[in-house]
């Protein structure tokens, strides 16, 4: 295995996760805020199931998303 390709494919496999994550959350939350579905003050829970194929991975990450 190389370790430098593995750790870059890896850095741009968790980028892609974090900033496509962030922004469809940012999204939907204030899509809901605009349709009176949330006031904007709320905590939310959030979870994360990441699977990688060919090693059984399932991680499972949990935690709030606070608004206000």
């Amino acid at each position: 295995m190389n370790e430098d390709v593995f750790n870059a494919s890896l850095r741009r496999f968790l980028k892609k996760v974090g900033i496509t994550s962030q922004r469809e959350i940012e999204k939907a939350v204030r899509d809901a805020v605009k349709a009176g579905k949330l006031k904007g003050n709320e905590k939310l829970s959030a979870k994360v199931v990441l699977t990688v194929g060919g090693v059984s991975l399932a991680h499972e990450i949990s935690d709030e998303i606070e608004l206000g």
